[in-house]
Formats: structure tokens, C-alpha cells, sequence
């Protein structure tokens, strides 16, 4: 009876087997919207780091030694060309200049002696009184006083100069940086301290780097024989402050270095930024937003990408219209879509949306829809 039921159950399990209307459904080929890469020439905003420099920085040092009598300024404070900015005590340096003073005056009384010497024996030689020796040795005398005396003029020159600077000015307008030295310091030509900066930020200036691919790109879109030339027709740039605002007044290229960096491979650029109001200060830090040009392009959407362990993959679609999953190099972006150095090329099919779940290999249905009508979706 045991053996009867079991071969019952056999058939049974045989029958359902070989039943088609009994067999379980194949999955379906999904419909996924599929994307034609096309390649062309678009525009990148890229973003470099910039140092922020006024057109003038300066160490504003004593040409003198001394004590440091007055601080005419505070920190931060703005200064006109010629403002007094600190007093050295000027009494040693004024009496030396009182010491060349008189010394002058002696040499001119020395020199006018010499003089009358030489009107009193002019007659007598003419004469044959005295001899002519006499006379040229008062002549020869005459010399030695008058060096005397541009010497000694040259000396009290010296001294007023060393009075002058014991007021030091403001060479130029701008910001007065820190004051490290304080009132009533002893202070010297060679300390290796400066008294205090000075900025002149009518204008800044901010440096940054280009890679040498980048620069030959920069450079290549832009008419001109020379780099002056082509600096000329460069559009106007903007900077982007550390709290990544844009700063309000457009700046303009206007120097590029004669070399590369030895070391980073890189080149350096300026551009110079209207500062009116005083807004950058030397020292601030950025970036410079550079539009750079980019012909036969291959250009992916963002979110046509997947990012996976800091690598970026696309999922391609073969002739067959199997998917493979492809590592792709990102160069740039443009807006809300990638450019791709390496891993895709002109022609190429990629799966636009509703990859999530697809597993290497799988074979799909492509949706016959244009660029346009996908990048509405």
C-alpha cells in the first residue's frame, strides 16, 4: 500500500512539471530609459584657491636707531600718503646736527681766510715782492678749505637727514597692521621685527595656479599671438569669498608668470579686483570662478552616474541591450553634468534612470526617448 502511494505521488509530480500552463512565469525585460552620448564643446566654471595681496605691502622699519617716543596711529586704522605714524626721540641726532652745523661754518670761515690770503699776495707776485711759490701754496690752500668745507656741508646734510627720520610717515595710503612695538621701546635699523604693515588696498591683487593642461586650454580659446595679446580679450573673472559669496565687482586677468613651478608643475596668474570701499584685505583668502572651454566633450548627467567607494560608474548598454557597469574619470563639471576624461566615448548608450537595483549583465528594453525629453523627467 506504502509503494502504491508513492508512485501516485510520482506521476503527480511528473505531470506538473511537464504541464506548460503549470511552469513559473519568466521576469519581464524592464523598460529603462537609455541615454545616446554625444560629444561637443561646452563651457566649465572652474574654481582655483587664490592668495589676496594689496598692489602695495609694506614693512614700515626705522632708518635710525632710538627711543620710540610717540604712536601716532592704532592697528587697523587707514592712513594717507604722508601721515606721521611714529616719533623717534630726535634730541641725539638734533645735536649732531648743531655739531655739523658748526663745523660747517668753520670751514667756510677757513675758506674765506684762504681767500684773502691769495687776494693779498696776487699783487706782491705781480710786483716781484714775494715769489710766486707763496702764492701757489695759498692757492693749494684755498683747495684743502673748500673740500673742507663741501665735507663739512656734506656732514650736516647727513644730520638732517637722520633728524628727518626720526618722524617716520605713511609712503603710501592704507591699513596699518599690527603695532608690536610700544611706546617708550628702544628700537634699532636691524630689528628683525617690523614696526608695523602697511596696505594700499585700492586694488587687490590674487594670485592662483593653473595646471599646464589647464593653461594650454585657457590660453588656446582666447585670440592673440602672445599671451599680452590674449590677456587683452580675456572676459572678466569673479571671486568667491570664504563664505562663499561672490564678491561683488568682476576683477580682470592681468598678469601671467614667465615659467612654470618647477615643483607643482603649475603656473601662476593674476588678476587684479577694484577694492573701493575696503572690503579685501591682504591676507584673505578665496577662490577665482574661470570659465574654461572644452570642444569634443563627452558630457554625462550627474544623476546618470552612480558613486560607489569614491569611484563613479555609469551603467552602459551593448548592442544586445545588456547592461555592464562602467568606471568612468571625471575631468570637470558642467552645470549638472559630468566631463568624462576616460571610460566613455561618443556613441555609447548609457542607462539615464532606474538603475538602482540592476545587477551586472542584466538584458533590458530601451525607452525610445530624446535627450530633451529625458532631461525633463
Amino acid at each position: 500500500m506504502k509503494r502504491l502511494i508513492l508512485l501516485s505521488f510520482l506521476l503527480i509530480t511528473l505531470y506538473s512539471c511537464s504541464n506548460p500552463q503549470n511552469a513559473p512565469m519568466a521576469a519581464a525585460a524592464p523598460q529603462l530609459p537609455v541615454l545616446t552620448i554625444s560629444g561637443g564643446t561646452v563651457a566649465t566654471d572652474a574654481s582655483y584657491p587664490v592668495s589676496i595681496q594689496g598692489t602695495v605691502d609694506i614693512e614700515i622699519r626705522p632708518q635710525v636707531n632710538g627711543n620710540l617716543e610717540k604712536i601716532y596711529v592704532d592697528e587697523g586704522a587707514y592712513v594717507s600718503k604722508g601721515t606721521p605714524l611714529f616719533k623717534i626721540n630726535e634730541n641725539p641726532y638734533r645735536e649732531q646736527l648743531n655739531n655739523a652745523l658748526a663745523s660747517q661754518h668753520s670751514a667756510e670761515a677757513v675758506l674765506i681766510n684762504a681767500q684773502l690770503e691769495i687776494d693779498k699776495l696776487t699783487p706782491l707776485v705781480q710786483n716781484k715782492v714775494v715769489s710766486d711759490f707763496q702764492l701757489k701754496s695759498a692757492k693749494a690752500a684755498y683747495k684743502v678749505a673748500a673740500a673742507n668745507l663741501d665735507q663739512a656741508k656734506a656732514m650736516a646734510a647727513s644730520a638732517k637727514i637722520n633728524v628727518g627720520y626720526t618722524l617716520i610717515t605713511a609712503p603710501v595710503s592704507g591699513y596699518i597692521g599690527r603695532l608690536p612695538k610700544k611706546q617708550g621701546s628702544l628700537i634699532s635699523a636691524t630689528d628683525p621685527e617690523a614696526l608695523t604693515t602697511l596696505s594700499d588696498v585700492h586694488e587687490v591683487y590674487t594670485y592662483f595656479s593653473l595646471s599646464e593642461t589647464d593653461f594650454i586650454n585657457f590660453k588656446n580659446q582666447y585670440a592673440g599671438n602672445s599671451i599680452n595679446d590674449k590677456i587683452k580679450n580675456l572676459p572678466p573673472v569673479s571671486l568667491e569669498l570664504a563664505d562663499n559669496n561672490i564678491y561683488t565687482q568682476k576683477g580682470r586677468i592681468d598678469m601671467v608668470d614667465g615659467q612654470f613651478d618647477k615643483n607643482t608643475g603649475a603656473i601662476t596668474l593674476r588678476a587684479t579686483f577694484p577694492n573701493a570701499k575696503g572690503l579685501l584685505r591682504s591676507g584673505n583668502t578665496g577662490r577665482i570662478k574661470l570659465s574654461l572651454s572644452h570642444a569634443n566633450a563627452v558630457v554625462v548627467p550627474q544623476e546618470a552616474t552612480v558613486e560607489i567607494q569614491d569611484k563613479i560608474f555609469v551603467f552602459t548598454v551593448g548592442k544586445d541591450n545588456k547592461v555592464t557597469k562602467q568606471p568612468i574619470i571625471i575631468s570637470g563639471k558642467s552645470g549638472t553634468d559630468y566631463l568624462v576624461q576616460d571610460g566613455l566615448k561618443t556613441g555609447d548608450r548609457i542607462v539615464f534612470k532606474g538603475f538602482e537595483n540592476l545587477q551586472e549583465g542584466t538584458v533590458i528594453v530601451p525607452e525610445k526617448e530624446s535627450p530633451k525629453a529625458l532631461a525633463k523627467n
